[in-house]
């Protein structure tokens, strides 16, 4: 009977010891769980494909027309030359854009070749230090007075403008055919977008290249555009061609320009930037609306006479590119935007020059501007009616 009990003891104890364990064991795993998660398998999923979009702003003014008179306002004490007071109105506007163009219409030869005033230019290499620092990273350099100063005007044009490689894209002038060659097929990018940038002259003042260096100044033919075009067109997403062409002072445009543009526009060129008259002309969409045309932005500094000399354009696009989810690429150029700028001349003991948006002009500034701002704005959109005002890089 002892014996018995002692077993019914044992066994409780066993049951209980069992009961604790089993306590323990839901602790533990119950802890386990908590502190020490068990790692997850996922699934890999294949990402749903998206479409893709990119785009950017594009800002542009015509030419920096550097005579005597503008250089030697800019000329500081010590003999240099500070020409960033006269932008510093744009500044704040050009500073804004991704791509910011403008025409060098006279040769930055520096002070080796001596400075100079029509009709044969040389102008500072600081005008381009101007321009740098309010954000310009694109600029034209095929123009009617590219062999001002012959071939050394060229060559120290390009040495400086290589020499900011990093910051401006250059076009219409080098110092070999094997860098036009190569110069003429770069592609660049911005903001997802890859473009191409060149630059032609239909006008030489009779200054022709020297055979066999031709390279020097990029005068326009049909066939030299193909060429270059057929290069760069599978590559890039916009093609952008400067053209210098045209009739000095119209505010209308030639048969000639016209024939010029369409038949860029049909080798695949979506933005043409014309120079040369130095005063605004039209606008326009053509081919339909494969390509936006600025046939003149006029001046954008200058110290030629008359409020049309004197008055220039600012114009701005927004390039567009969308990749759908089947990986079909669609470029569009939008939005365009339109403002007039005026070079106002000081005079207090030498003649001072600042460039204006229009609407920053006071009476006092320019008494008539209500209604030269109207007439110069019927010039430039009155084939594009699309066209908005207003350029302020916000």
């Amino acid at each position: 009977m002892a014996k018995k009990k002692v077993r019914l003891k044992k066994t409780g104890k066993i049951f209980l010891i069992l009961i604790l364990l089993g306590v323990l064991c839901v602790f533990a795993w119950d802890y386990a769980v908590t502190f020490f998660p068990k790692e997850e398998v996922y699934e890999e999923k294949e990402e749903e494909k998206k479409p893709q979009y990119y785009q950017a702003r594009l800002f542009m003014v015509g030419d920096a027309l550097i005579h005597s008179s503008v250089y030697e306002a800019a000329r500081q004490g010590d003999g240099s030359y500070d020409f960033k007071p006269m932008l510093e109105l744009i500044k704040p506007i050009s500073s804004k854009y991704d791509l910011v163009y403008y025409n060098q219409e006279t040769i930055l030869g520096g002070p080796e070749l001596g400075y100079s005033n029509y009709p044969r230019f040389n102008s500072p290499y600081e005008v381009g230090d101007a321009f740098i620092d309010a954000g310009f990273n694109m600029v034209s350099l095929a123009t009617n007075h590219t062999m001002d100063k012959w071939e050394a005007g060229v060559i120290n044009s390009v040495h400086y403008w290589q020499s900011h490689k990093d910051q401006v894209v250059y076009s219409g002038q080098w110092l070999s055919f094997e860098d036009r060659e190569k110069e003429t097929a770069q592609i660049y990018y911005k903001n997802g977008i890859r473009y191409a940038f060149l630059s032609y002259t239909t006008w030489t003042n009779g200054l022709e290249t020297p055979a066999g260096k031709e390279y020097l100044n990029n005068v326009y033919s049909d066939e030299k555009a193909a060429a270059d075009i057929a290069k760069v067109k599978d590559q890039a997403d916009v093609i952008i061609v400067a053209m210098h062409w045209g009739n000095e002072y119209w505010l209308g445009t030639s048969a000639d320009q016209e024939r010029i543009a369409h038949y860029l526009s049909d080798l695949g060129v979506q933005i043409i930037i014309g120079a040369h008259p130095h005063v605004v002309e039209p606008v326009e969409y053509i081919n339909d609306g494969k390509t936006f045309v600025i046939y003149s932005l006029g001046n954008f500094i200058s110290d030629q006479e008359g409020n049309e000399r004197l008055t220039g354009l600012m114009m701005s696009l927004v390039i567009k590119k969308n990749i759908d989810i089947e990986d079909n690429v669609t470029v569009t150029v939008e939005e365009p935007r339109a403002e007039l700028i005026y070079t106002k001349v000081y005079y207090n003991g030498r003649r001072n020059f600042k460039v204006y948006p229009y609407p920053q002009l006071d009476y006092s500034l320019l008494p008539n501007r209500d209604a030269l701002y109207e007439k110069y704005k019927a010039v430039v959109s009155s084939d594009c009616p699309e066209l908005q005002w207003g350029v302020t890089g916000e």
